[in-house]
């Protein structure tokens, strides 16, 4: 699969921030900055195209809301879970984010940290 086949979709730019440290710049990251209306819903699904589509957001209440409107939207969206001890995406360390990529099998878009 090549980065402009896939997509993920977080909530916020601090997660999108979060994620960038470990993906490479080409794979597209998309926000939902919180409450999804039908205007934003049709933006993501332009942005998004024909993409697979990646859900990637935080395991509370609003997090699920937001994951179960989308599961709507894009059907076949792969979904990636971060543990709830974490706050959320943005608090997920960067070890646990790179198995839950690995997990999702997007290895190759990995940017793995230096060893040492």
């Amino acid at each position: 699969m090549a980065s402009d086949d896939i997509a993920i979709i977080v909530e916020g730019k601090n997660d999108k921030s979060r994620l960038a440290r470990v993906l490479s710049p080409d794979v597209p990251v998309h926000c939902t900055f919180g409450t999804l209306n039908t205007d934003k819903i049709e933006t993501l699904r332009k942005a998004v195209g024909d993409r697979q589509v990646y859900l990637f957001t935080d395991p509370d209440a609003s997090g699920k809301r937001i994951r179960g409107v989308l599961r709507d939207v894009f059907p076949d969206a792969e979904n990636i879970y971060t543990r709830r001890g974490y706050s959320g995406v943005e608090g997920t360390p960067e070890e646990y984010l790179i198995q839950m990529l690995e997990k999702a099998g997007l290895e190759e878009y990995i940017l793995y940290p230096e060893p040492g």
